[in-house]
């Protein structure tokens, strides 16, 4: 059961991680991405970029016990994904970019549990304000990104306590199939509502 959500906890602190401007947090974050995301070419790279990750983690004074909490959800996809890019790519490039994916997994939840999630859509709604239009439409999708993954998550949790409730056991295909219908459905409510308010044209 997953009771902790990634990019839905939030540990208060006073260290200067905890302190920086959330927009030049996100801006840090988004360049630590795209060079862990080019430059990595043997596994040892992307090692570096988890392990520097993971000292954030300590001057932060992140529990490691909430900082594993936070990754396991995501553990399934993640051995799923490195199985596959094993097999197209070869053991040592799947390990380069899967262990890059762990880094910058990690490293946008450290976000998250550094700022206060209402803080950080803030920062961005001012930052990308002289943009226009086109700056408030990135603003609002990072928005509901951040709000949609633990969202997702939480339906995943009531899904299983629904089946719980009910004495069945797990079935992959009872389990995935009322999961897309309540995603489905909550898109299309979310859609309509945007559209009535004129986020989208």
């Amino acid at each position: 059961m997953i009771r902790e959500l990634p990019l839905g906890v939030y540990v208060p602190g006073t260290t200067l991680l905890h302190r920086l401007d959330p927009a030049l947090k996100f801006v840090l974050l988004v360049a630590f991405i795209v060079v862990v995301t080019a430059l990595p070419t043997q596994p040892w790279h992307a090692a570096a970029a988890l392990v520097f990750v993971l000292v954030l983690y300590a001057w932060a004074r992140i529990p490691a016990g909430l900082a594993w909490r936070q990754l396991v959800p995501l553990l399934p996809v993640l051995v799923f994904l490195g199985a596959f890019m094993a097999w197209q790519n070869g053991v040592v490039r799947a390990s380069t970019l899967l262990i890059g994916l762990l880094a910058t997994i990690a490293a946008a939840n450290l976000l998250t549990l550094t700022t206060p999630v209402e803080e950080l859509l803030a920062a961005l709604d001012r930052a990308l304000a002289p943009f226009g239009r086109t700056g408030e439409l990135i603003s609002l999708t990072i928005a509901l990104t951040i709000r949609l993954i633990p969202l997702t998550l939480a339906t995943a949790n009531e899904v299983l306590d629904a089946r719980k409730a009910r004495g069945v056991g797990f079935s992959f295909a009872a389990f995935v199939i009322p999961l897309v219908i309540r995603s489905v459905r909550r898109a299309k409510m979310m859609g309509e509502a945007l559209m009535a308010r004129g986020a989208v044209d």
